[in-house]
């Protein structure tokens, strides 16, 4: 962003350069936040620009497939599930990985990849068809919805394979998911409530290796409890945010901010 002196340069197994956001002061966070409020200004853009929650299923195009993401709109207005539908922050995460895979700054074929709260499951699907070994992840009752859309998605052509798992944020994770540690991390609005950032970072500091890399994107909903995500994640993390310009260029969002993330 404009004026800054931010240090630009390339974190764990990706091959573009990010801003690391480092800061000698603890209103460091705070910058962060007021700055993508203010240069993004999420609040004047359209919200859900490539996902509708009324819809039963959401179709995309990744990988030269067309994918069919069933939706529960109807648990939307349960207290705490919003795993049941898309967020614009899952398909630019998606599409991230595709565009990166395309342009060879990113390997992910034959990769180990877990997907954290993978809710209906299009970033680890994407993930699969791009040749990982993805374990899509996210809690007891959301599995069933969680399983079908990768099943149905995953049928033919697939360069990877996947599996679902039950893991609950702050519970020890199963010895297969970290060992061997992954080589990547995926998670998108998985940043929603100041609560579940303790438990989050918790799990990451488990499953993460010191090769491992973590791409988390997120909607710019409330820059409160995205500062007190990256004021704790600093700590044990080096942090980048990933520039706009080398997102999917048609998959772009001022509503949606993505970071990396490697263990220090």
């Amino acid at each position: 962003m404009e004026g800054e002196a931010v240090e630009m340069k390339k974190l764990g197994c990706y091959r573009g350069k990010v801003r690391v956001l480092e800061w000698e002061t603890e209103a460091g966070a705070a910058e962060e936040t007021m700055l993508l409020w203010g240069i993004q200004q999420p609040t004047f853009s359209k919200q859900n620009a490539f996902v509708s929650h009324s819809s039963l299923q959401l179709r995309l195009d990744a990988c030269g497939h067309s994918l069919s993401i069933l939706q529960s709109p109807s648990s939307l207005g349960k207290p705490g599930v919003t795993g049941a539908v898309m967020w614009d922050s899952g398909v630019v995460l998606g599409k991230f990985l595709e565009h990166a895979v395309d342009l060879g700054m990113l390997v992910l074929q034959g990769k180990k990849v877990i997907e954290l709260g993978s809710g209906c499951g299009l970033v680890g699907c994407i993930a699969a068809l791009l040749g990982a070994q993805v374990v899509l992840t996210d809690l007891p009752d959301r599995l069933r919805l969680l399983k079908k859309n990768v099943e149905t998605n995953l049928r033919h052509g697939v360069r990877g394979s996947a599996a679902v798992k039950e893991l609950t944020w702050g519970d020890d994770p199963d010895n297969d998911l970290i060992e061997p540690p992954p080589d990547y991390v995926l998670g998108s609005d998985v940043i929603y409530s100041e609560g579940a950032v303790v438990d989050l970072l918790d799990t990451l500091l488990q499953l993460c290796g010191s090769q491992t890399t973590v791409f988390l994107s997120g909607e710019l909903r409330n820059d409160t409890i995205l500062e007190c995500f990256l004021e704790a994640a600093v700590k044990d993390f080096v942090v980048g945010r990933v520039d706009q310009s080398q997102w999917h260029p048609e998959y772009c969002s001022p509503r949606v901010v993505m970071y990396i993330l490697v263990k220090k």
